[in-house]
C-alpha cells in the first residue's frame, strides 16, 4: 500500500497576500510611497490617486494603522473585463467575497462606469449584490459614490465594495479601513474650515521638520497641526485609538493585530521639541486642548490665545512653523487673504530668520508674504486648489 502523502493543517496555509491601493488625495501620493517605503512595504510607486502595494495581513494591518497622509486603504478582489451582463454575473462568482465579508453582513456598493459598454452603474451593482445576497447572505444598497469621494462617517456600518468599470475593464474592491483614515478617533471638537488630519500630516513631512527642533502654528483652530506634530515627534500611530473594517473580516488576525497593535515605550528617548499653537480665538483653543487631550498628547502641545502680531520665538530656534493660515472663503476676501499674509510676512522677517516656513494657501502666499517660498506640493483642501509653500525665512535687511 502505497505512503500517504502527509498534508499540511489548515492553520499552517499561507493566506494568499493582498492587493492593496492606498488612496491618496491628488498630490500626496509621493507621501504615501515614502510612508509605505518606512514600513517596509514595497509599492509599484505612485499613480493617479494613490499607490498599489502588495501585502500580507500584517502589512496591511499595519498600513491601515501607521499611514499618516492616505485615505483609505483599498484590497482589490478582482479585475476581468466585461462587456455584456451575462458576462459580468458570470464572472461575479469568481470574486472571492468570503475574504471581506461575512455571512449576513451589511454592504455598500459605489459603482462607477467610464467608456463602457456597460455604462448603468445602478445595473451593474444590483447584478454584483445579487451575486452577494446568493453566496454570502449579505443586505446592502447601491449608489454611485466612489470611496476616495465618501462623506466621513460612511463606510462605518457596512463593508464597503468600490466597483470600477473603465473602458470595460471591471474592477471590484473592498475598503479595509472603515471610516476615513483621516478620522483618527481625537478631532470631535473643531473649528471652522478645518484643516482634515491627512493634509496636516503631509504639511509636516513636506515641510522636513527633523522632530527635534521647535515647532509653532500661529493660526492653530483645533489645533490638529500641532497634534499630529506631537504624534509624529513621539512615533505614536495615528490609527491607533479607532477601529477598522479589516477587522470584522472572517480572516481577521487577531493575533498579527496585537504585534501589529503593540507599542512600546523608549525609555531612551529624548523629551519632545516644543510644539506651540495659538489662535487669536479662545473658542479654537478650546477645541483644540480637547482634541490634544483626546489624542493622548496634551503634556506635549502648549496652547494658547493669542493674536498673531504677539508671537514670538522660543529660545530652543530656529525651528519650523507649520500652519494652514485663513484664506479664501474663510476670510471672504482676496484683499484681506493678502493683507493678513503680508502682515504675517513682515512679522517672520522681523522676529523668524533662519526659520523653515510651509504654510497652506490657495493664492499666491509666496508674493504676499514677501519671503521666497517654492510649491513643494498642490492638492485639494475643502474643494479648494491649494499649494503647500516651503521655504527659509531671509535674514532682514538693516
Amino acid at each position: 500500500m502505497p505512503a500517504r502523502r502527509a498534508t499540511r493543517p489548515a492553520s499552517a496555509v499561507k493566506p494568499a497576500p493582498f492587493d492593496a491601493f492606498a488612496v491618496a488625495a491628488p498630490g500626496l501620493e509621493g507621501l504615501v510611497v515614502e510612508e509605505l517605503a518606512g514600513l517596509g512595504i514595497a509599492t509599484a510607486g505612485a499613480a493617479e490617486g494613490g499607490v498599489e502595494f502588495t501585502a500580507t495581513a500584517g502589512q496591511l494591518y499595519a498600513a491601515n494603522l501607521r499611514l499618516r497622509t492616505a485615505s483609505r486603504v483599498l484590497v482589490r478582489l478582482a479585475s476581468f473585463r466585461v462587456i455584456s451582463f451575462a458576462d459580468l454575473e458570470r464572472k461575479a462568482r469568481r470574486i472571492p467575497w468570503e475574504r471581506v465579508v461575512a455571512k449576513g453582513q451589511r454592504v455598500t456598493l459605489r459603482v462607477t462606469c467610464r467608456k463602457s459598454r456597460l455604462y448603468h452603474s445602478d445595473a451593474v451593482g444590483e447584478r454584483l449584490l445579487r451575486d452577494l445576497l446568493q453566496r454570502a447572505g449579505v443586505t446592502g444598497t447601491v449608489g454611485p459614490r466612489a470611496a476616495d469621494d465618501a462623506p466621513e462617517g460612511e463606510g462605518q456600518d457596512a463593508q464597503l465594495v468600490v466597483v470600477r468599470l473603465n473602458h470595460d475593464q471591471c474592477t471590484v474592491s473592498a475598503d479595509s479601513s472603515g471610516a476615513h483614515l483621516h478620522q483618527r478617533g481625537y478631532r470631535t471638537a473643531v473649528t471652522p474650515a478645518p484643516v482634515r488630519e491627512t493634509l496636516a500630516a503631509a504639511m509636516l513631512l513636506t515641510s522636513g521638520w527633523d522632530h527635534r527642533s521647535p515647532l509653532i502654528d500661529p493660526f492653530c483652530g483645533s489645533g490638529t497641526v500641532p497634534i499630529e506634530a506631537a504624534l509624529l515627534a513621539l512615533e505614536l500611530p495615528p490609527g491607533r485609538n479607532r477601529r477598522f473594517r479589516f477587522m470584522d473580516w472572517p480572516g481577521f488576525e487577531a493575533g498579527t493585530w496585537r504585534r501589529v497593535s503593540a507599542t512600546e515605550s523608549d525609555a531612551t528617548a529624548p523629551p519632545p521639541p516644543i510644539i506651540q499653537g495659538s489662535d487669536r480665538s479662545m473658542a479654537a483653543i478650546n477645541a483644540a486642548t480637547a482634541n490634544a487631550e483626546r489624542a493622548g498628547v496634551h503634556g506635549v502641545v502648549r496652547l494658547e490665545k493669542r493674536d498673531v502680531a504677539d508671537l514670538v520665538p522660543p529660545p530652543d530656534g530656529p525651528g519650523w512653523i507649520v500652519s494652514n493660515p485663513p484664506y479664501g472663503v474663510r476670510l471672504g476676501d482676496a484683499g484681506e487673504t493678502r493683507r493678513l499674509l503680508a502682515d504675517f510676512g513682515a512679522l517672520l522677517r522681523e522676529r523668524f530668520a533662519g526659520w523653515h516656513v510651509c504654510i497652506l494657501t490657495q493664492d499666491a502666499g509666496d508674493r504676499a508674504l514677501g519671503i521666497p517660498l517654492r510649491a513643494a506640493l498642490i492638492t485639494t483642501n475643502g474643494g479648494l486648489r491649494v499649494r503647500m509653500l516651503q521655504g527659509i525665512v531671509p535674514a532682514m535687511r538693516r
